[in-house]
Parts: structure tokens; C-alpha cells; sequence
């Protein structure tokens, strides 16, 4: 049996402690809980333990639990998103952490309409330029300013950050520059439109998350470290 109430005050403890590092408050970084593969008792038994922010990979994954939860959950969508899932992923989420295309922007944003609705939106980075990764390339800055000046005219989709997926390594040092390259993108972009509020940075998940914190994360996605391994109960 996993000891979800002793993991979470351990992240939460690893959380403080980065944050405290490099004087940080620990209370700027949002601990988004990854819950794919694991059922709503689960979910309920985090939210008891007084977990608000939930991140699903899946839309369909998720459309089976939301409904299922309190109502006072936020629901972050952390995996990638396809275009013609933006309708129930309006339905389902409270933000979105991976819009990697203009495309995406205005289908979120025309369903949002539809709805009558605002969607806060970040906005993928590809910046280990893996091509695994799915992201606005961070090599190519033009493109991704395009895509900023565009998202901006949609009156339903608020830009409120950025993020990123790091590489699997096996020291967290490693990916220590990934993140550092958002954080210092993210500046560049404020001076660049700074009718932007630019208020996060998600980044950083199990493996590499106190790091990510070091380097200026707002909001880390932790599973593992609170669920144990997928099929672990």
C-alpha cells in the first residue's frame, strides 16, 4: 500500500526547501498532483490531505473522474492536447499547460466562446530540442513571437506562461539548463509583451523537480513521488 498522506508531506517538505535554498517562498510554487492511471478514490484520498490542483494527461482519462470529484478542484491538462479534443477539453479543465500551435489556441478559443468562457493557457516549449518533445522549438524565436502576437488577438485564451518537459537524466543537474532556458525565455518574452502577466513556469516533475524550483518554477507536476509507480495502490 502506498502512504500517500507521508509522500505528500515529504514533497512538500523537498518543495520548501528548494524554494528556501534560493529565497524563494515556498508558497509561490503550485504542487499540481499527476493523477493518469490512478482511479477518483485515490484522487479523494489527495484531496483530503488538502491537494486543489489535479493535472491529467488524457482527456478521456480524465472525463472519467472530473465528474466524480469536488467541485473546487482545479484541473490542470499537463499532456499533450490534439486539436479536435479542445471541446471536451474546455468541458473538462481549468487550464491548460500544452499549447504547442496556433491551431490549438483557436479551437480552445472558439470553444471557449461557445461556452462563455476565459481558458488560461501556457504555452510548450521545446527547449532540450529532443525530438521527442513536443513544443514551440525555442531555437526558433521568430515563430514562437508569431505565435504569441496571434494568440493574443483571441479574446477567449489567456497566455499566463510557459512550459516544459525536460529530458530523463540520470543526475536532475542535468536538466538544470532546460530550465534555466525557460525561465530566462520567459524573461525575454516579458520585455517583449509585457501586456502579458507571464505568471508561471511549469515545470519540473519527480525526478528533477527541486531543481526546476532552484531555477524559478511556479508550478511543478508531481506524480510518482505522492502515488508510487503507475499500478501501485
Amino acid at each position: 500500500m502506498v502512504d500517500i498522506a507521508t509522500n505528500l508531506q515529504r514533497v512538500r517538505e523537498r518543495i520548501a526547501a528548494a524554494a528556501e535554498r534560493v529565497g524563494r517562498d515556498p508558497a509561490e510554487v503550485t504542487l499540481v498532483a499527476v493523477t493518469k492511471t490512478h482511479p477518483p478514490e485515490v484522487i479523494r484520498a489527495a484531496y483530503e490531505l488538502g491537494l486543489r490542483h489535479f493535472g491529467e494527461n488524457r482527456v478521456e482519462e480524465a472525463a472519467g473522474k472530473v465528474g466524480e470529484l469536488p467541485e473546487d478542484i482545479t484541473w490542470h491538462m499537463v499532456g499533450h492536447l490534439q486539436s479536435r479534443k479542445a471541446a471536451p477539453a474546455v468541458d473538462l479543465f481549468d487550464i491548460v499547460h500544452s499549447v504547442d500551435r496556433v491551431k490549438l489556441a483557436r479551437r480552445l478559443d472558439r470553444f471557449c466562446a461557445a461556452r462563455g468562457r476565459t481558458m488560461p493557457v501556457l504555452l510548450e516549449v521545446n527547449v532540450s530540442g529532443e525530438a521527442s518533445k513536443y513544443g514551440f522549438p525555442i531555437a526558433d524565436r521568430d515563430t514562437l513571437e508569431a505565435a504569441i502576437a496571434e494568440i493574443l488577438t483571441l479574446p477567449h485564451v489567456r497566455i499566463e506562461g510557459l512550459m516544459t518537459m525536460a529530458p530523463i537524466v540520470a543526475d536532475p543537474e542535468d536538466a538544470r539548463p532546460v530550465f534555466r532556458g525557460l525561465r530566462e525565455l520567459r524573461d525575454a518574452l516579458a520585455t517583449r509583451f509585457p501586456q502579458v502577466e507571464w505568471r508561471h513556469l511549469s515545470m519540473g516533475m519527480t525526478d528533477d523537480f527541486e531543481v526546476a524550483i532552484e531555477e524559478g518554477a511556479t508550478i511543478v507536476r508531481i506524480g510518482r513521488a505522492i502515488f508510487g509507480p503507475r499500478g501501485t495502490r
